[in-house]
């Protein structure tokens, strides 16, 4: 039996009823052997683990469920048990895919420990290194990039996916090649390689099994998040393949979102402290004029009528307008806004549970607990949260006629409810609770397909492939400053395509006490033409958005924030919602370290278009020579910046060997590049 993608061909076979994975042909990788006899995953049943050897194999056959997709299906059988396993593998990829569904089939309750959808053995021929990124509030994707010795594992304990570690590793192989790992879910994960007795590496990953069990009754069932791989020859192209199928199979889209619209948010500037009716609206009359597309108004909207209080206490209360703050409530908002053109986005954290919400005394049922003590949220495992949940969010779609929803989540639920009378057990709080927040999205969706959802979570503490599957788009992170924000782009675009990740430029915050680098002030007299285009191009490498006061800016710089979304929305997001993407240099970093160049390019295969990004960051070398990618040798390419810095032939073969030399960019300089 084979799953064959064009780049790709697995091979199982079964062996004395057993399956085994008799082949691995693909040239993405070298170095890497996987083992015939691999456990293909392992789960804990009644204290003891099981893996395909303990099962009977009672059923292999191959699916297509859409164009491009081909999925084994693999059900096994044992005493009480019945696993069904799928993989799943994409046409002209490499990248895999690998989930089962456990039931019960005995009589008597089944108590299911750690569960790990994937586990493989490989044999490395050479020494192999791992790259990670951990992940905490305005530190994320922060490399570790180390020698595999030993047991390695991955994990998050924080109830969110991005929280301590990134839901997403490479292995490369000292003779070439990457493997990229990632687990498609929202809360707690575990990734692990762990050496073998007689040689070679098991890779396993899935639930995090701190804190977990599932008690299955007769016929219940339970299916695990997926686990997914990825092998290119180098990290772009294995990133390459996350993004093709995220963009044609994963992700979410509508008209709205498909179009990749520019953004405007209240927050930074005005947080809730300064927020109103007045100062929203005058805001909006300067976006449409700027030629933003969309307009949200973050949190600060909600709560008791008092100009002076603090939204994250009141998180749950959804129905009260701050009506101090706006008196007319929120549907004037939206209205002002679309006869201006544009969209009307709201923010909601809708699993948040602020501590003077009335929510909790008048449904106390709806409150998460950990040995009695409140969580800070509702839990989505209680039935009645969800249809909660959606009733809520439906009423503020048809209510303030809302086109975006930006979906917060400010807290870390660790392992979980623990309450047994949601319609979970104690160990499975957390996972029950993804699940029903998922199903509820998926509701919202069908429902209301034009709306989008936008995943946000203490900025960029929420990302990964499972939340992707149910909103359009991710924001990367809190804080905003120049090089900080190159850092997450190069770390997100590992797993995520450029058009699903949302950030805005260079913000001024009105926060008392921000990072010390948060420092932007437009009213500088010693900001430059060069230092805000610098700023603002950064924003422009996926979806681009700001959140500035825009009233107060002065004119020169309201100016050239509308011509950078002209630039955006003529030249740059047809290349960001549809291309082949590039890292042409190694990740920067914020503490200074890393490299000081940084490059992207955007590669349009149908037409042969190339669009370059080129940015000098502080303490740069004063020249440097980026070489391209995916350009055809022997053919000229005419080299334009989008200024008109830069006007001349070129032979790829010269792109990519010499490369595009730079030596007149200052630091914080940029450069934009059409490439035909």
């Amino acid at each position: 039996m084979e799953l064959t993608t064009g780049k790709m061909t697995l091979q199982f076979s079964q062996k004395a009823g057993k399956l085994r994975l008799s082949g691995w042909d693909t040239s993405a990788i070298r170095g890497f052997t996987p083992s015939e006899s691999s456990g293909f995953f392992t789960v804990w049943v009644d204290g003891k683990p099981l893996q395909a050897q303990d099962f009977i194999l009672s059923a292999l056959e191959v699916e297509q469920p859409a164009p491009g997709v081909k999925r084994l299906r693999v059900v096994f059988e044992a005493d009480g048990l019945e696993l069904t396993q799928f993989w799943a593998a994409y046409a002209e990829t490499t990248l895999i895919e690998s989930w089962f569904a456990l039931q019960n089939t005995g009589r008597k309750p089944l108590s299911v420990g750690r569960v790990d959808t994937l586990s493989l053995d490989f044999f490395p021929e050479t020494e192999v290194e791992i790259l990670s990124f951990t992940g905490d509030w305005g530190s994320e994707f922060e490399p570790v990039r180390r020698r595999l010795e030993g047991t390695m594992t991955l994990q998050s304990r924080s109830g969110r996916s991005s929280k301590g570690n990134h839901p997403w590793f490479a292995l490369f192989p000292a003779v070439g090649g990457v493997v990229c790992g990632s687990v498609a879910w929202s809360g707690n994960w575990a990734m692990r390689c762990e050496p073998l007795s007689g040689g070679g590496v098991r890779f396993s990953g899935g639930l995090n099994d701190w804190e977990f069990s599932k008690t299955l009754g007769p016929e219940e069932r339970m299916e695990t998040p997926a686990v997914i791989l990825s092998l290119g020859k180098d990290l772009n192209e294995a990133s390459r393949w996350f993004h093709r199928v995220g963009r044609q199979y994963w992700y979410p889209r509508n008209d709205l979102s498909n179009r990749q619209p520019v953004e405007w948010n209240h927050w930074w500037p005005y947080e809730d402290v300064e927020i109103n009716e007045e100062v929203f609206l005058r805001n909006v009359q300067e976006a449409a004029r700027m030629g933003v597309e969309v307009c949200t108004l973050d949190a600060g909207w909600f709560g008791p009528s008092d100009r002076g209080s603090e939204w994250y206490a009141y998180r749950g209360d959804w129905y009260w307008v701050n009506r101090e703050r706006f008196p007319r409530g929120i549907r004037p908002l939206a209205d002002a806004t679309h006869a201006l053109g544009m969209k009307f986005g709201l923010w909601c954290e809708v699993e948040g549970l602020g501590a003077k919400a009335q929510l909790a005394q008048e449904h106390p049922d709806f409150v998460a607990t950990r040995g009695g003590e409140r969580l800070g949220y509702v839990c989505f495992g209680n039935p009645a949260v969800q249809e909660w949940a959606y009733q809520i969010l439906r009423r503020l779609i048809v209510e303030y006629d809302c086109d975006w929803i930006k979906l917060d989540f400010n807290l870390d639920p660790g392992a979980g409810c623990d309450r047994t009378d949601h319609g979970h057990g104690s160990g499975d709080g957390l996972y029950e609770h993804y699940r029903g927040y998922y199903r509820t999205l998926e509701r919202l969706r069908h429902d209301y397909p034009h709306v989008v959802l936008e995943n946000c979570s203490s900025g960029g503490l929420r990302i990964d492939p499972g939340m992707m599957r149910h909103t359009d788009m991710t924001f990367l992170s809190d804080p905003d400053w120049p090089v900080h924000d190159l850092q997450i782009f190069w770390g997100a675009s590992t797993m995520l395509a450029p058009d699903s990740l949302l950030h805005w430029s260079f913000c001024e915050w009105r926060n008392t006490n921000p990072p010390p680098q948060q420092n932007f002030n437009p009213r500088d007299p010693n900001l430059t033409r060069e230092k805000l285009d610098y700023y603002t191009r950064i924003s422009m490498l996926g979806l681009f958005g700001f959140s500035q006061k825009l009233p107060d800016l002065p004119s020169w710089v309201a100016e050239r924030l509308a011509y950078h979304t002209r630039v955006y929305k003529e030249h740059i997001r047809r290349f960001v919602s549809q291309a082949d993407f590039y890292r042409l240099t190694d990740q920067p970093r914020r503490d200074g370290s890393g490299d000081r160049w940084c490059a992207f390019q955007y590669h349009l295969p149908e037409t042969e278009e190339h669009l370059l990004f080129v940015f000098r960051l502080p303490g740069g070398e004063v020249a440097r020579s980026i070489r391209l990618e995916a350009l055809q040798p022997e053919r000229s390419y005419r080299v334009q910046g989008l200024e008109g810095e830069v006007d001349g032939d070129f032979s790829g073969e010269e792109l990519m060997k010499a490369g595009l030399r730079f030596d007149q960019l200052p630091e914080e300089g940029s450069m934009v590049l059409l490439i035909r």
